[in-house]
């Protein structure tokens, strides 16, 4: 099995799977599995005009998004991780069945860090509560993306790079780990089996992530397994019936204000805030912060 699982692969062989696996699942999983999830809108009488717009609008921002995703890709893939990998990384790692998993589970462990930091750090949320925003749940949610969702991904993959591992290959890995979490995205498959549920991130792990009950904010950040949050105290079990969005409600379908919302909120935060100081740290402190002289100032005006 050792000797199987180390014989070196063709890259050829490697991109053809991975672009049956990555891309081609839109055709095979992704479209057929929403269609089904819209017969059973309509069967619950909940197919109504918002739950339409709310799917447009998460489609045409994942176009914006994947045009912003193009422009970063050939940025970062062919010049940052390139240019890391031939001057900064350990000895470059051949490439086997070892390596590739090795470089799926290092991509899920970097995307677990990656996705807390965007829910724990002001910029980050600026962006990420796109993906939140909605409330509906089902599979078009997964591709409701903000602008710069792609950006933080290059500083949690670049220790990849630097291990050794073809960037190419940990390129396709986090696709991988995406692909993956867009499955998740629905109510039909309610919990599986108690394994399943303990290892693997699933649907009613997943459902959770996007609830805005309080007790359900920040938790289950995983992509693939769901063991890093049980490891590192976020998880949570779906228990009381989710709802969905953000504690500030958007109320709105129109995509330009979907994709941009975060970023004009944290604008209108930056211009209440008082001092630079306080400006820089809305940028990295938690996306609920205020400084303490500020909240004493709203709270004398709310009075």
């Amino acid at each position: 099995m050792l000797e199987l699982l180390s014989k070196k692969l063709d890259w050829v062989d490697v991109q053809y799977w991975f672009h049956i696996v990555n891309d081609l699942s839109l055709f095979y999983i992704i479209l057929p599995f929403f269609t089904l999830e819209l017969i059973r809108y309509a069967y619950l009488k909940r197919l109504n005009k918002d739950l339409i717009l709310d799917t447009i609008a998460n489609g045409i921002t994942f176009g914006a998004f994947f045009v912003i995703e193009i422009i970063l890709g050939l940025l970062a893939v062919t010049k940052i991780y390139f240019w890391i990998y031939q001057n900064f990384s350990l000895p470059h790692l051949e490439l086997n069945w070892i390596t590739i998993i090795t470089c799926i589970l290092l991509a899920d462990f970097a995307y677990y860090w990656e996705h807390r930091m965007m829910h724990r750090v002001g910029i980050g949320w600026a962006t990420h509560t796109v993906h939140h925003s909605s409330t509906h749940f089902n599979i078009s949610v997964a591709y409701r993306f903000g602008p710069m969702d792609g950006i933080s991904a290059i500083l949690f993959s670049l220790p990849i790079v630097m291990l050794g591992f073809d960037p190419l290959l940990v390129l396709l890995s986090e696709i991988f780990v995406l692909t993956f979490q867009a499955l998740l995205h629905t109510e039909i498959i309610g919990k599986l089996t108690k394994p399943v549920e303990f290892i693997f991130n699933t649907p009613s792990h997943h459902r959770v992530h996007h609830g805005s009950n309080r007790q359900y904010w920040d938790k289950n950040y995983a992509g693939i397994l769901i063991i890093w949050d049980r490891m590192l105290g976020t998880f949570e079990p779906e228990e009381e019936e989710v709802r969905y969005g953000i504690s500030e409600p958007l109320q709105s379908n129109n995509p330009i204000k979907v994709f941009l919302h975060g970023i004009f909120r944290l604008f209108r935060k930056l211009k209440k805030v008082d001092g630079f100081k306080n400006k820089l740290l809305v940028f990295i402190k938690p996306p609920d912060w205020m400084p303490q002289n500020q909240d004493m100032v709203n709270a004398k005006s709310n009075g």
